[in-house]
């Protein structure tokens, strides 16, 4: 047998298995030539996609138009928001006040509808568009500004409804699809893969992000990303674009997250989330030799805030949380969710690193409040030189300290010249508290504590810059 026969005889075997066979699930998309075929779950749970516009009382000028999407006139999408919604921009006619348009879907058929918060922001009226060209009138039952959610109620009965599934039981490089109104194009299905699991975005530190290659862009924000079962495991809330328009990376809100701000917005009209009171940052690799650990991993702690539950639980400025309830913390963006998820009053356990030790501490959650900013006064009293790190230091008077909320800890740092301090992130201005686990009351302390550090060690300095605290790893230079 010739290898021209042989191989038409395996293509011909293999077709089969390759083409796959259309799943009995109502909803589940079958396989084709190894990819998924979503046309049954897009048959079956589009109807459930909703379109979302707003009108607003700030009315919005030719000039304006794309500026709620990031586009400028040097954008290459403004070119096709032009073409798109004409010259005068996203306008309606008639003299209506300015809309944003936006995804949903409808949670139960009842009229539960979930969308983002920003989607409805500012808005004085909601309007709900389904898939058969009826208009609804949305009314918001509650909105959560940290999660990015806001839960819709509209009018009707037996409407269609998606179903639910868990992000928990995602992995990465799994198939998932979005459907939504990208631009106002309704009822769009895009898919692609889950990229990355428990993102953390710079401005959201309560929301896990799944992180797909779906195509994403404006008007996309809060419709239903789906899992290969038709369940779904996330809502698309934002992109990373400097265009303003898809560039490969799109974030999603798990849906876990997403239905506990819906059962706290029924229940009670807000969200509340679990609060240890400190601030944290990732342990590098630095930082990790500083603290003696073989591997970076968990949340260093770099101030633990007064009157909170971690300053009643004896946690301390230096620790290195691991684990909360059991529950590993491989870096910083891992812990906030976790806490947040927890409930209010209830106890929880950190597992703690402190001076080489492993300790369990029991901490009494409270309610997450408002953020507070701290001020930062720089003063100019007697100065130090410390010629090792390239750094010149002054003291700090009383009332400095007490407004900068130091306590009798604290040198400010006046200049910084070429050196380990400045490799290692330093800055004029920044306030030094600790030096290697010891306090900095005064310039004398610092310079008895750098003087006693053999060269060559690299230390951890804790400063206070701005708002927040940071442990910053510095290597002693060799005489």
């Amino acid at each position: 047998m010739s290898i021209v026969i042989r191989s038409l005889l395996c293509l011909l075997l293999l077709a089969p298995a390759m083409q796959g066979a259309a799943s009995d699930e109502p909803g589940v998309p079958a396989v084709r030539f190894g990819l998924p075929d979503f046309t049954v779950l897009v048959e079956r749970y589009g109807p459930a996609v909703v379109n979302i516009s707003t009108k607003q009382s700030a009315l919005y000028g030719p000039q304006d138009f794309g500026k709620e999407e990031g586009l400028g006139e040097d954008s290459p999408l403004y070119d096709f928001f032009r073409r798109f919604f004409g010259e005068e921009g996203p306008l309606p006619e008639d003299g209506e006040n300015g809309r944003s348009l936006g995804s949903g879907f409808i949670l139960s058929p009842d009229g539960y509808v979930l969308t983002n918060a920003h989607v409805i922001e500012a808005a004085d009226e909601i309007i709900v568009r389904t898939s058969d060209r009826r208009e609804l009138i949305g009314k918001v039952i509650g909105a959560d500004e940290r999660s990015d959610m806001a839960l819709l109620k509209v009018d009707g009965t037996d409407l269609p409804a998606v179903e639910i599934g868990s992000a928990s039981d995602l992995k990465v490089g799994e198939w998932v699809l979005a459907i939504g109104s990208p631009f106002g194009f309704e009822h769009s299905a895009t898919a692609g893969i889950v990229s990355a699991k428990g993102r953390s975005l710079p401005t959201e530190d309560y929301v896990p992000f799944i992180q797909t290659d779906v195509a994403i862009n404006p008007g996309n924000s809060g419709g239903p990303l789906f899992d290969l079962d038709g369940k779904v495991v996330g809502v698309n809330s934002q992109i990373y674009s400097r265009t303003g328009g898809f560039m490969g990376l799109s974030f999603a809100i798990p849906i876990d997250v997403a239905m506990d701000v819906v059962a706290q917005l029924k229940d009670k009209g807000r969200v509340s989330r679990g609060w240890l009171g400190i601030l944290i940052q990732d342990v590098t690799r630095e930082l990790a030799e500083t603290f003696g650990m073989r591997h970076p991993s968990g949340a260093l702690v770099a101030q633990v805030l007064p009157d909170s539950p971690a300053a009643a639980a004896g946690l301390r400025a230096g620790d290195i949380v691991l684990a909360f309830n059991g529950k590993q913390v491989a870096t910083s963006s891992n812990l906030p969710p976790m806490v947040g998820a927890a409930k209010v009053g209830t106890e929880a356990v950190l597992t703690v690193l402190r001076d080489g030790e492993t300790l369990e501490l029991p901490v009494l959650l409270s309610e997450l409040p408002e953020e507070d900013a701290f001020t930062v006064v720089s003063g100019q009293v007697e100065q130090a030189a410390a010629d090792r790190l390239g750094l010149v230091v002054a003291d700090l008077s009383a009332d400095e300290r007490e407004r900068m909320g130091l306590g009798d800890r604290g040198v400010i740092v006046e200049s910084v010249e070429s050196g380990p301090a400045q490799r290692g992130g330093i800055r004029a201005g920044d306030v030094i508290i600790s030096f290697d686990g010891e306090p900095v009351p005064d310039t004398r302390r610092f310079r008895e504590l750098l003087d006693a550090v053999k060269p060559g060690n690299a230390v951890a300095v804790l400063v206070q810059r701005g708002d927040g605290r940071m442990f910053y790893p510095i290597r002693i230079p060799a005489d």
